[in-house]
C-alpha cells in the first residue's frame, strides 16, 4: 500500500525521456550475465507512465542495437526510436561502410512511424579503446549522409572532443539545418553549450550532466526554450555527492538492492525513466516546476514529433 501511495501523485506534469536504453538487460533483471531478479520491464514502463512521461524514445547504438530498439518500440504507441551508430560500435563500418549505411538506412526508411532521429552518433575520445580517433571521425561525419537524407533531428554523442565535435557539426549545418538536434548527456561547459545553441541545437540534460558545480553553472546558462530533459537509463544515477542532489525529492519511490529486489520497488542504482523528475527536479532550479516541464515538453515536440 506504501509504495502504491508514493506511486498515486507523483506528478501532473507531461514529459518525455529522449534517452532511455531500454533494450538493456537490466531492466530484465540480468546484470552482467547474471539473473539477480524478475523481469521486472512491465513496471518499470508502468512506473515512467504514472511518472507523468507520455513519450520516451529509446537509443540505437548500431544496427543491430537499432533493430531490437525498433522491436521494442513496436510494443506501445508510447515508445520511439533512433537508429545510428554510436562512436565506440564505429568499428562495425569498417567490412564495408556503404552497405552497412545502407542497412541503417533502410531501417529508417521502413519504419519512418517509429524513428524520430538518427544516432546516437558523435565522437567519444574517452573511450578510444573501443575505437580509435580516425575511426570515429570518419563515420561520424559518414551518417550525415542519412541526416540529410531522412531530414531527420540529430541525436548527438560528445565526450572530450569538443574541438573536432563543432569542427564537423559546422562544416556540415548544411545538412541538419531543417531538421536540428539535440547533443544528449550533455556534460561540456558554458561556453561549449554555446557553440550548439548558436548551430540551433537544443542541450540535453540527465544526471551525468549535473555532478559538479562547474556543470551546474552550465546547465543555469542554457535557455529553457534549449533544454530537452533524459536520463541515460540505466545509467547516469544522481547520487548524494553530484551538486544539486539537495534539491531533489528522494521519497517519490522505494528502493531494493537487486538481491533484495521486492516487486513495485525500483533498484538502487538502475536509473529508470520515472527518475526524469529527479533531473526535472534540479533543472527547475527554484522556478515553478510545471512551468519549466511545459516549456521543455514543448521543445521536445518541436523537435521529434512536429508531425
Amino acid at each position: 500500500m506504501l509504495i502504491r501511495t508514493l506511486m498515486a501523485n507523483v506528478t501532473n506534469v507531461p514529459l518525455i525521456d529522449i534517452g532511455a536504453n531500454l533494450t538493456d538487460p537490466v531492466f530484465h533483471g540480468i546484470y552482467r550475465g547474471n539473473r539477480k531478479h524478475p523481469d521486472d520491464f512491465s513496471a518499470v514502463i508502468q512506473r515512467a507512465y504514472d511518472a507523468g512521461l507520455q513519450r520516451m524514445i529509446i537509443t540505437g547504438g548500431s544496427l543491430s542495437d537499432s533493430k531490437t530498439a525498433l522491436q521494442l518500440s513496436r510494443t506501445d504507441s508510447r515508445l520511439y526510436c533512433t537508429v545510428g551508430c554510436h562512436p565506440t560500435r564505429c568499428k562495425e563500418f569498417e567490412n564495408n561502410s556503404e552497405t552497412y549505411l545502407n542497412d541503417l538506412s533502410k531501417l529508417i526508411e521502413n519504419n519512418r512511424d517509429k524513428v524520430v532521429a538518427i544516432g546516437e552518433f558523435g565522437l567519444d575520445f574517452d573511450r578510444q579503446h573501443f575505437c580509435d580517433k580516425e575511426t570515429q571521425l570518419k563515420y561520424f561525419e559518414k551518417q550525415f549522409e542519412l541526416v540529410e537524407k531522412f531530414k531527420l533531428p540529430m541525436f548527438l554523442h560528445s565526450r572530450n572532443c569538443h574541438e573536432d565535435f563543432i569542427e564537423i557539426l559546422r562544416r556540415n549545418s548544411n545538412k541538419f539545418a531543417n531538421s536540428g538536434g539535440i547533443v544528449h548527456s550533455f556534460t561540456g561547459t558554458a561556453d561549449e553549450a554555446r557553440d550548439y545553441i548558436d548551430l540551433g541545437l537544443y542541450i540535453g540534460i540527465n544526471g551525468c550532466s549535473l555532478k559538479t558545480d562547474s556543470n551546474i553553472h552550465a546547465m543555469r546558462s542554457i535557455p529553457l526554450e534549449r533544454i530537452l530533459l533524459e536520463t541515460d537509463c540505466p545509467w547516469c544515477e544522481i547520487k548524494p555527492t553530484h551538486s544539486g542532489y539537495s534539491q531533489v525529492n528522494k521519497d517519490r519511490w522505494l528502493s531494493k538492492k537487486a538481491d533484495k529486489w521486492q516487486e513495485g520497488c525500483c533498484v538502487k542504482g538502475r536509473v529508470e525513466p520515472c527518475h526524469i523528475l529527479e533531473v526535472l527536479d534540479i533543472v527547475a532550479d527554484g522556478k515553478p516546476v510545471e512551468t519549466v516541464a511545459e516549456i521543455i515538453y514543448n521543445n521536445t515536440m518541436k523537435l521529434f514529433f512536429k508531425h
